[in-house]
């Protein structure tokens, strides 16, 4: 069996976000695929997001927005966002959402 071919891929100028959803956590991080390396990560299972956890919704929204911060503090503005097989709905969306609110673009 042939393996896909990757179609989004990050620079140093413009990394990838990863995003990850289980059932009840999700994770997230920025990656550039030039040089392999994770830039930043950020999940609901960071103290910062757990102690604000109601639903799973706002805590992807606060991942959003902690990686978001995380990012800003990097320098970089332009972002190509990998939300994998998942769809544009729900938690995926919250957290585009939370890394808009900061003021990235992608």
């Amino acid at each position: 069996m042939k393996k896909k071919n990757k179609k989004i891929f990050g620079t140093q100028d413009r990394p990838r976000i990863s995003v990850f959803r289980s059932n009840k956590e999700i994770y997230a991080q920025i990656i550039d695929d030039l040089s392999g390396t994770t830039l930043v990560s950020s999940s609901s299972r960071e103290k910062k997001i757990s102690k604000y956890k109601k639903n799973k919704i706002e805590s992807s929204y606060e991942v959003g927005k902690l990686l978001g911060i995380r990012i800003k503090e990097l320098n970089i503005q332009k972002l190509v966002f990998d939300k994998g097989k998942y769809l544009y709905h729900g938690r995926i969306k919250s957290l585009a959402k939370g890394i808009r609110k900061i003021g990235l673009d992608f």
